[in-house]
C-alpha cells in the first residue's frame, strides 16, 4: 500500500499530497466525531478520492447540518452514513448503535473531544466494540491540543517538538494520557488491528459552533474593528510578535491521518501533524487587516509598565526540568475587549444588516470560551515534522492561505462577515 512509488499530486491550497495504489478501492471507515472541526474535515480528505472511499460512517450525536454538507459535491454526499453515538454513554449503548446501522470498517479516525467527566470513551469495553467492526486500523487524534500531550500549559519544553519526548505525567495527567494507553494495550491484545496517534497543534477548520476555535476570534475581532474605523491592535508584546508559531490545518491533517493508516510501515506510529511552515503574528495581522478593510495595525504594546505577565512553570516543575518559566505578557485580551457593549452591538448591527446570512452571535454564550484566541500568542516551540517526513509524508498547505479559506467557508457557514478581497497573499 506505500504511497512512495508514485507521485504526489495537489488538491486546493493542499500540496505535495501522496498518491495511493489505484487498486485499493471501496474502502469503509468509520469517523467518531464526525461534526467537529477535525472529523469533518479527515471526511473531506477522504471523500477527495471517492473511488477509494465508498463509504464513511459519520458518528456523532447530531448528523451534519445542511450548511457543513453543502461544502461538498454531491458524488462526496453520497457516500456519507449517518451514525447516531453518544460516546458518554454505555459500551453496550455504542455497540448497539453500530449494530443499528449495520457498520463494518476497514478503519476507525476517532477524533471525539471528551473530558473524563464524559464518561465511557475509549475505555476498555468501548474500545471492545470498535473492533468488532473489524477494522485494520484505529487512528487517535488528541483533539487540537498536542501542547497537552509535551506539557506547554504547564512550563517550559524542549524544542523542537518531536513525538518521542517523554510526557509529563508527573506534572500533569490529561484523558489523552489514559486514551493513548487504551488505544495500546487493546491492539496488542488484537495484534490484527494496529494503531496511529496523531499530535495536531492549534487546529485551523471552519466551524457552525464559535467555542474553542483559535482563529474564529480574530475574525470577529477584525469585522468589528472595520466597522468601527478603529485599528487593528496586537495584545501581547514584542517577543510574541515576531514568534514564528505553527499551526495545523485539519484538512492536511486528515491527507496526514488517511496516509499513516493506509501505510503498513506507519503502523503503532504517532505523528506530528502541522502545515509544513511557520506563521509570524506580525505578517498574520498585516494581512487581516487587508481581508477585511481595517485602515491602520497597531503593533505590540512597547511600554512594558502596561503589560500584565502570566507565569508558567518553570524548573524542576516544567516539562523541561530546567530553567526560567514561561511567560505571556498582554497589553488586553480578546475577551476583555469583547466585554465592551460597543462590540456586541457593532456585531449585532452586523447581524441585522447581513440579510439573515450572519446568524452566529458570540456574545450568547461565554465569552471566555469564544474569545480564546489569543492564548496563542505563548511561544511554545515548534513541532517538527522529521518523522512524518522520513516515513514518506510530504503535505503543505501556506497557513495563510488556509486561514482564509477557513474564513470563506465561515462565511457560507453564516459566522463571518464576508472579506474585502478575493484571495490571501501566499507567503513567497
Amino acid at each position: 500500500m506505500s504511497s512512495s512509488r508514485y507521485p504526489l499530486r495537489q488538491s486546493g491550497i493542499s500540496r505535495n499530497l501522496p498518491f495511493f495504489d489505484p487498486s485499493l478501492r471501496d474502502l469503509k471507515a468509520l469517523v467518531i466525531g464526525a461534526t467537529g472541526i477535525s472529523g469533518f474535515r479527515t471526511i473531506r480528505a477522504l471523500l477527495d478520492s471517492p473511488e477509494r472511499w465508498s463509504k464513511v460512517y459519520a458518528a456523532s450525536r447530531s448528523p451534519l447540518s445542511k450548511k457543513l454538507l453543502s461544502l461538498l459535491p454531491e458524488e462526496q454526499r453520497s457516500c456519507i452514513q449517518h451514525v447516531f453515538v453518544d460516546m458518554t454513554s454505555s459500551a453496550e449503548d455504542i455497540a448497539q448503535a453500530l449494530r443499528k446501522a449495520d457498520v463494518a470498517a476497514d478503519y476507525v479516525f476517532y477524533y471525539a473531544y471528551l473530558s473524563p467527566k464524559s464518561g465511557s470513551a475509549m475505555d476498555p469495553n468501548t474500545t471492545e466494540e470498535f473492533v468488532k467492526v473489524n477494522p485494520r486500523r484505529i487512528l487517535l487524534q488528541t483533539g487540537g491540543k498536542n501542547c497537552w500531550n509535551n506539557g506547554v500549559h504547564i512550563g517550559r519544553v524542549r524544542t523542537s517538538i518531536v513525538e518521542s519526548d517523554p510526557q509529563p505525567r508527573h506534572l500533569s495527567l490529561t484523558f489523552y494520557y489514559p486514551q493513548e494507553d487504551a488505544l495500546r494495550a487493546f491492539c496488542d491484545e488484537h495484534p490484527k488491528t494496529k494503531w496511529n496517534i496523531i499530535y495536531p497543534f492549534a487546529i485551523l477548520g471552519a466551524t457552525e459552533h464559535a467555542s474553542m476555535n483559535t482563529f474564529f476570534s480574530f475574525g470577529i475581532y477584525t469585522a468589528i474593528q472595520a466597522n468601527k474605523g478603529e485599528p487593528l491592535k496586537f495584545g501581547a508584546d514584542f517577543t510574541s510578535w515576531q514568534f514564528e508559531a505553527a499551526h495545523s490545518t485539519a484538512r492536511l491533517t486528515g491527507y496526514l491521518s488517511e496516509w499513516a493508516v493506509l501505510g503498513e510501515k506507519c503502523a503503532n506510529q504517532s505523528f506530528n501533524a502541522q502545515d509544513g511552515g511557520l506563521l509570524s503574528w506580525d505578517r498574520f495581522f498585516h494581512e487581516l487587516a487587508q481581508w477585511y478593510g481595517v485602515f491602520e495595525v497597531q503593533g505590540p504594546e512597547l511600554d512594558e509598565s502596561k503589560l500584565q505577565t502570566t507565569i508558567f512553570t518553570g524548573g524542576k516543575e516544567a516539562p523541561l526540568g530546567y530553567r526560567p518559566p514561561t511567560k505571556l505578557r498582554n497589553s488586553f485580551t480578546l475577551a476583555q475587549w469583547a466585554s465592551d457593549s460597543s462590540s456586541k452591538e457593532v456585531w449585532e448591527e452586523i447581524m441585522a444588516k447581513s440579510d439573515g446570512n450572519v446568524t452566529e452571535n458570540p456574545w450568547a454564550g461565554d465569552l471566555k470560551d469564544f474569545f480564546m484566541g489569543d492564548f496563542a500568542y505563548l511561544p511554545i516551540g515548534t513541532p517538527s515534522m522529521n518523522k512524518a517526513r522520513s516515513y514518506g509524508f510530504c503535505g503543505f498547505v501556506d497557513t495563510l492561505e488556509s486561514i482564509f479559506e477557513m474564513f470563506q467557508e465561515m462565511e457560507k457557514l453564516g459566522t463571518l462577515p464576508p472579506m474585502k478581497v478575493d484571495a490571501a497573499q501566499p507567503q513567497v
